[in-house]
């Protein structure tokens, strides 16, 4: 197989499972007992047959330069207690000296190598421009005139005032959004849908509708006089409004791509799973967010453990600062990452987030590095302080999870320095991935 620090944590392995009952099903599979026929290969493949309740034992993949996988067992999970079983074997004992794949790896193992050359032979189909310039256009008609609409709704609560939203309720906020959907402006929607959930968040929401309401007026304009903007600006304005670039249209880089942090979030209606991953390029240093999403009751299908280095291409889409990315081809195996990344200071954290806004002023945060830190708890909140004491950032909590992983973090660092990734904006910083001093192994702190 590869050489042992090459081989992935168990850790990261159960950070692949798509729930709790699968990460259990599948530790109770991380060990020989029922596996035979295992084996890997030099390309960044494992395979085995694991023993099950009935007579034929489960036949399971893993490519790792995915990581994607195939088992004969009939579960609808993925990856399935089979697959997280045999990645974890391989993570604890290795799989012995590289190997062929046997023909039924194989077989999956060559498909899917197709299936990733298929979309460059497709590249080069004739787009009738015509017709895509008519479509445009008229997209843009509805979305202007949604804009006009959310002008009028915007000036209205200015002039009836602030101090009655709390007694008005959310339904006329709902039905602006709705309105913004018909005008094919999903951005504008769920802003306005966040603008109408500030006046039940507690002390001092006038201020913060206001800010918001003026970031969203902020928008309407640039989106009324896109034309004259120049053009990365007005990729933004797109981009903020809900008219993404083409996964095709921005730079691509090649490099080695550390995975920083990966979470998801859940729609307020429950019917979509988004999935943040945070990648550094270790060559370039630049950030990347790759989104993926889920339906509902089942996970995204994009999985990528923190820690985790891979060789690949991401093509970033115009807008939203150059960080929305798409992960292209991909050259190699995933492998470890033997450090903990560099870190800045507090200080340049905050100069990054601001030049950032400069390019992007409605972009909420700008993924950092901190470090070295040392998490200091207040009765005012936590902060990040740098390690030499000259300045610091407050924490913003979000939820139960992100107080649970402050502690974490607590201990951790136990009153030294660590480095520390996460997201730097206006609330503050969010962390998301702190590495242990002692062994530079990355922890997910949400």
């Amino acid at each position: 197989m590869t050489e042992q620090g090459d081989r992935w944590t168990a850790e990261q392995v159960l950070a692949l499972a798509p729930d709790d009952a699968s990460r259990k099903a599948g530790g109770r599979l991380g060990g020989a007992g029922p596996w035979s026929q295992t084996g890997g290969s030099a390309s960044g493949s494992v395979w085995g047959w694991c023993k099950g309740s009935g007579s034929t034992p489960y036949r399971t993949v893993v490519d790792l330069t995915g990581p994607a996988y195939k088992c004969s067992c009939p579960s609808r999970k993925f990856p399935c207690k089979h697959a997280l079983g045999l990645l974890l074997l391989w993570a604890a004992e290795g799989l012995g000296e590289p190997a062929e794949a046997p023909d039924w790896a194989s077989q999956w193992l060559a498909e899917r190598a197709a299936k990733a050359a298929r979309p460059a032979a497709g590249a080069a189909k004739p787009v009738d421009e015509e017709a895509a310039r008519r479509r445009a256009e008229r997209r843009a008609a509805r979305v202007g005139a949604g804009v006009t609409e959310l002008e009028q709704r915007l000036a209205d609560l200015l002039r009836g005032g602030l101090a009655g939203q709390e007694q008005t309720g959310y339904a006329g906020w709902e039905e602006t959004a709705a309105r913004m959907v018909d005008a094919q402006a999903p951005g504008l929607a769920a802003r306005v849908r966040e603008l109408g959930t500030i006046p039940s968040c507690g002390p001092g929401w006038p201020a913060r509708m206001l800010e918001e309401a003026a970031l969203l007026h902020l928008l309407d304009r640039a989106w009324l006089g896109v034309s004259a903007l120049p053009e990365p600006l007005a990729a933004t304005v797109r981009s903020r409004v809900g008219i993404p670039g083409a996964s095709g249209e921005g730079e691509a880089v090649r490099d080695h791509w550390l995975v920083l942090s990966q979470y998801d979030s859940v729609s307020a209606d429950g019917r979509l799973t988004t999935r943040r991953i945070w990648l550094r390029g270790l060559g370039s240093g630049r950030p990347a967010l790759v989104l993926d999403f889920g339906p509902p009751g089942r996970p995204p299908g994009l999985a990528l453990p923190v820690g985790l280095v891979l060789e690949a291409e991401a093509r970033f889409r115009p807008g939203s600062a150059g960080l929305r990315a798409d992960l292209g081809e991909r050259f190699a195996a995933a492998t470890p990452c033997a450090r903990a990344p560099a870190g800045v200071s507090t200080e340049a954290a905050l100069e990054a987030y601001g030049a950032a806004l400069r390019e992007d002023p409605w972009l909420d945060s700008w993924p950092v590095v901190l470090g070295p830190v040392v998490p200091v708890p207040g009765e005012l909140g936590w902060q990040l302080a740098d390690a030499e004491g000259t300045s610091a950032l407050p924490v913003a909590l979000t939820g139960a999870r992100s107080r649970s992983g402050l502690w974490q973090l607590a201990a951790l660092s136990g009153g030294g320095p660590v480095t520390v990734f996460g997201e730097c904006g206006h609330r503050g910083f969010t962390p998301l991935t702190a590495w242990q001093p002692e062994t530079a192994e990355p922890v997910a702190l949400v």
